[in-house]
């Protein structure tokens, strides 16, 4: 009798925009784990490039091949959201001591409150120092971000914006 429970994790973002980072961690958290469920949530701090349901697709659209993963759409805690799939971890990427020092707070809360642990991902390198924030300043000031984002992305970010000058910031696109 095969007593191997299977091992479900959760990775918890915002994905907006999703960056060549975000999947690098993906594709290695999908062989660490059974099942990885990609959530994509909402930050009320942040004003979102795409809206949540457009977030979740755009990743659904590049996980071909990762039949262990799946995306969901959630509200709320994430600890609630673990508990709610029953995950056995929430799966983080760590790339540097910022990331490291935030998180490490986190999961210790995580685990005491909820009982969920967390598990980490050191970074690739050359990912280190990519965040979604950076990418939407650089689109912002009119600079090139096809290194940091999947090429499927790098259309999508365009059509929802125009560069207006250095003082106008962006603007959706009629």
């Amino acid at each position: 009798m095969d007593d191997h429970r299977r091992q479900i994790a959760v990775f918890p973002g915002t994905f907006d925009p999703v960056t060549n980072g975000h999947l690098d961690v993906i594709r290695r958290g999908a062989a660490l784990f059974d099942e990885l469920v990609v959530a994509v949530g909402e930050n009320p701090e942040k004003a979102s490039l795409f809206s949540q349901s457009e977030r979740a697709e755009i990743i659904r659209s590049l996980l071909g091949g990762l039949s262990n993963v799946r995306v969901e759409m959630f509200s709320g805690l994430t600890v609630d959201f673990a508990r709610k799939i029953a995950a056995a971890a929430i799966l983080r990427g760590i790339r540097d001591i910022s990331d490291l020092h935030f998180e490490f707070q986190v999961a210790l809360t995580n685990r005491v409150v909820a009982g969920v642990e967390t598990v980490f991902i050191m970074t690739n390198p050359q990912y280190a120092f990519t965040s979604s924030s950076l990418i939407k300043q650089i689109i912002r000031m009119g600079g090139d971000v096809s290194a940091l984002v999947p090429a499927e992305v790098l259309p999508r970010i365009k059509a929802k914006f125009t560069v207006g000058g250095p003082d106008a910031g962006l603007r959706e696109c009629p």
